[in-house]
């Protein structure tokens, strides 16, 4: 999916929308809360077929729809119910931590707060799934999988250098 922003001045913002499946969708947010939507035509993105407005109490109602919180489609529900407490935190480094320069294995990271690093992203490269012997670099972002707790003491091992 493809979204473009674009101040209106005096209006509000324009997003134009196009979807996976090749859609095109305009959405206008007013200043006063109004929101307009505009479909277009698949084979000419350029003819509107349909369009509707909605002040923001409307929009609001809508967006939930949309966005699951009204209903959750029993696909996701299973996905929800597996993962339950399971929280996923990015955390960028920068030399502020103590951990920076250390292995993953040196760290305990599992042992000490049971979360576990998925990934780590530094310029532009990815390391996923990284092995004990992964040395964490400094003006990275790892991505971290575990409950809150875990993830509470995964920070204090990023900050202290140990757990």
């Amino acid at each position: 999916m493809n979204v473009r922003e674009t101040d209106l001045p005096g209006i509000g913002k324009k997003f134009q929308v196009t979807t996976r499946g090749g859609d095109k969708l305009i959405i206008i947010i007013h200043d006063d809360g109004r929101r307009e939507m505009y479909h277009f035509e698949y084979d000419d993105p350029d003819e509107s077929i349909s369009m509707i407005t909605m002040d923001d109490d409307e929009a609001r109602i809508i967006a939930a729809i949309v966005g699951g919180m009204t209903y959750v489609p029993k696909a996701l529900e299973k996905v929800d119910m597996a993962f339950d407490e399971l929280i996923i935190e990015w955390y960028k480094l920068d030399n502020s931590y103590a951990a920076i320069g250390k292995s993953i294995g040196e760290l305990n990271v599992r042992q000490n707060s049971g979360a576990m690093i998925i990934a780590v992203v530094e310029n532009h490269k990815k390391h996923v799934n990284p092995g004990p012997d992964f040395v964490i670099p400094s003006e990275s972002t790892l991505v971290v999988v575990g409950e809150r707790e875990q993830q509470k003491s995964f920070k204090q091992i990023l900050l202290n250098g140990s757990g």
